[in-house]
């Protein structure tokens, strides 16, 4: 496998998604990441019991397998004297320090930017947060279900107005993965800028700018007209069609497609499964389209045969397109479909992704040994792939597993390890 960030180190001292994420990605592409945890307790989400309503088991463990599979874990207690020395001898052997505690914790435990650059005045330095690094609020702590769902107008965007109340977020860590990858990409920009220059950078993301990035084009639309945008309430049918209580439709602006295409929206096929029809544009597809749906004569029918008939008459396309996937089963459209020209997708949950033949074509799923001892645990790989290679990586580690290890490639003698110890200040 390609290791692009093979000989770089290192040194994550974080907790939780956010940060850590970026490290597995890091780990991924072949950095020694050594992970600081505290020696008693390690990453305090490795005591997290229940995630998305279910109870989960502490020997195998999505929120602990997932940001930290890869890595090294070194247990240091920073709040000390000589857990702070070992902490700067680990950064001058590092090419990057990656943290998401407040400024006040980094403050108070002297791992902020210039206690880590007086150990090691080249190396760049990481730092994730909710709400940025400057400004009023840059000590103010946060998740991605407050900072990247709810602050950011995500959630907002995403929950329709006729629900009366707001969408929770559903998936945990789910701006923390996305903004883990921006990290481990300015991460790579910071040390490409360091080997042109020999300038170390400081490097900021936020979970609140991480969504308002992923929702850009519709933070800059509301910004130019002054209208936040809200999803449609879920119906099956193109996004024109009123439900039986003549619902009102957004502005033609609104996610869930125009208004006047029925060739945008979800449709419910007759087991209750959903295809989502995605032909943005119809030029080129209506024959095809039809066809495929199995009500070819609709080609030939005025009212749809080309596309302004067809967005003025959307409603009437919309409701046969209706019928015909309403008449058959799930399974017969994923199949069936898949010759169409036009986009499409059947609607799948996170599970079924685990055996879709094109996700495993491409290698986004891979085992890693067990910490339990049992079968492999499966990690869904990042999203950047080179020269087609499959990731191979380690499983996370237990708290504190390679302390002994790091610290004597340290030099760190064996002696000066047992008085570390004995005064708690390594596990």
């Amino acid at each position: 496998m390609i290791k692009v960030m093979d000989g770089f180190r290192v040194l994550e001292v974080a907790q939780f998604t956010f940060v850590p994420a970026a490290g597995a990605i890091l780990a991924d592409w072949g950095a020694d990441v050594i992970k600081v945890e505290h020696p008693v307790r390690g990453d305090t989400q490795r005591g997290f019991i229940r995630m998305g309503g279910f109870e989960l088991d502490p020997d195998r463990h999505p929120l602990i397998e997932h940001p930290n599979r890869g890595k090294r874990s070194v247990g240091i207690d920073v709040s000390t004297p000589d857990g702070q020395q070992v902490l700067y001898e680990l950064a001058a052997s590092a090419d990057v320090f990656l943290t998401n505690y407040l400024p006040r914790a980094r403050q108070k435990n002297r791992f902020d930017v210039e206690h880590i650059r007086a150990a090691n005045p080249n190396i760049v330095y990481a730092r994730g947060s909710a709400y940025g690094d400057k400004g009023p609020e840059r000590d103010t702590g946060g998740f991605d279900g407050t900072a990247f769902w709810t602050r950011s107008g995500v959630g907002h965007a995403l929950s329709p107005e006729e629900l009366g109340a707001p969408l929770s977020q559903g998936i945990p860590a789910f701006g923390d993965s996305v903004g883990g990858m921006n990290i481990a990409g300015g991460i790579a920009a910071a040390l490409l800028h360091r080997e042109r220059t020999g300038e170390a950078l400081e490097v900021d993301v936020s979970l609140l700018s991480t969504a308002w990035w992923a929702a850009g084009a519709s933070v800059t639309q509301g910004m130019e007209t002054g209208e936040a945008m809200r999803a449609l309430m879920p119906q099956s049918g193109g996004s024109a069609r009123l439900d039986a209580g003549e619902a009102k439709l957004g502005p033609p602006h609104q996610p869930g497609g125009s208004p006047a295409n029925p060739f945008l929206g979800n449709y419910t096929t007759s087991d209750g499964g959903t295809i989502n029809l995605c032909i943005v544009s119809p030029t080129g597809y209506i024959r095809d389209t039809f066809e495929h749906l199995g009500i070819p004569d609709a080609a030939d029918d005025p009212r749809f045969s080309d596309v302004l008939p067809l967005m003025q008459n959307a409603d009437a396309a919309s409701a046969l397109i209706v019928d015909a996937i309403g008449s058959k089963p799930f399974e017969y459209w994923r199949q069936h479909l898949k010759t169409m020209k036009g986009q499409w997708a059947p609607f799948q949950s996170l599970v079924d992704l685990s055996s879709d033949e094109q996700a495993i074509a491409n290698d986004m799923i891979v085992e890693v040994e067990s910490g339990d001892g049992g079968p492999a645990f499966k990690v869904v790989r990042g999203p950047v792939q080179f020269n087609h290679e499959p990731l191979e990586t380690t499983r996370a580690p237990q708290a504190s597993e390679h302390t002994e290890i790091v610290l004597m490639e340290l030099g760190i003698d064996w002696d000066r390890i047992e008085k570390l110890k004995e005064s708690g200040a390594i596990a």
